[in-house]
């Protein structure tokens, strides 16, 4: 038994091995899904009021890429990752994964594409496990959504587990775990259903820094091996610089985005550029400008700064 649920047979039970073992290995991975966000714009409810979350988000992440929303709690980071994932439907624009755009999906379709096109690790280890179950149990528990909308995982648990180097882990019981060791199996319950696009928020929160560099390794080794496509919210800059690409929210709005450690502000769709902090303390808000176009491109000059 498992959390009430009789066991049908023993190719069910959870780290029973299958009656015909599929081949393990990269064989089970579908690869990542391209994410394309245009205008998105959220508005949520406060004291009455209708506040806005985000303000004309452009995003734009390829098939198999891996990055990071980074910025501080509050600028709506864990936002547009639960757009992405679904859960929220944005206001306005256009919030597509793959061929789909979510905001025209029912509720019940949704939950399919997180049954199977899609897995989302919210923020706190516990919110994602069943701390009294062991591993390999926690990875059937995950695969049983997908089960039930008809999907076939493309990994039996000890498969998952050995193909995500954590073998070692498959038999015990995740309360008895470190909490490194715990994260790391919640990260692979994220997988165990073959998603094309893996998303974590705060995937490293609390962690110490061997525990947190650990949790990287395996999302960086998801994305690179299996080919998912991987976003995860951080608000630790040295966390978001192990990763590839890095896009900075800041008010609502993409403010940069950096990719192998060169970083680029950006034109959003209505033309506007959300300036560095370093460079709005030469040029503070509400400072009249004169843009002036150069060989090299464009400049913003303080036409009242005196040489």
């Amino acid at each position: 038994m498992i959390l009430g649920r009789p066991l049908r047979s023993s190719a069910e039970a959870p780290g029973a091995a299958p009656a015909r073992r599929r081949q393990s290995g990269v064989s089970g991975a579908r690869g990542g899904v391209p994410v394309h966000l245009v205008g998105v714009v959220h508005l949520y409810r406060q004291a009455g009021e209708d506040v806005v979350g985000l303000r004309g988000v452009d995003l734009d992440v390829g098939a198999g890429e891996m990055l990071a929303l980074l910025g501080p709690s509050g600028m709506g980071k864990t936002t547009v990752l639960r757009l992405i994932a679904g859960v929220m439907t944005a206001s306005a624009g256009v919030v597509r994964v793959g061929d789909v755009d979510l905001r025209k999906l029912k509720g019940a379709e949704r939950r399919r594409m997180r049954a199977g096109e899609i897995s989302y690790i919210v923020q706190g280890t516990w919110a994602n496990v069943l701390p009294f179950a062991t591993t390999v149990e926690n990875l059937w528990f995950a695969q049983h959504g997908a089960r039930v909308q008809g999907r076939t995982p493309p990994w039996e648990p000890r498969e998952l587990l050995a193909l995500l180097g954590l073998s070692q882990l498959a038999d015990a019981r995740l309360a008895e775990l470190p909490r490194g060791a715990q994260q790391l199996v919640a990260v692979a319950a994220g997988m165990a259903t073959g998603p094309r696009l893996l998303l974590a928020d705060e995937p490293t929160a609390q962690l110490t820094s061997t525990s947190a560099f650990n949790v990287v390794q395996l999302l960086r080794h998801i994305s690179s091996e299996l080919g998912t496509t991987v976003i995860i919210v951080t608000h630790d800059n040295v966390i978001a610089s192990l990763l590839p690409r890095v896009v900075t929210i800041r008010d609502g709005r993409v403010g940069a985005d950096a990719i192998r450690g060169e970083e680029y502000a950006v034109v959003d769709g209505s033309g506007s550029v959300q300036l560095p902090p370093d460079v709005l303390q030469v040029l503070p808000p509400n400072t009249r400008v004169r843009v002036v176009r150069s060989a090299g491109g464009v400049e913003l000059r303080n036409p009242d700064w005196q040489p």
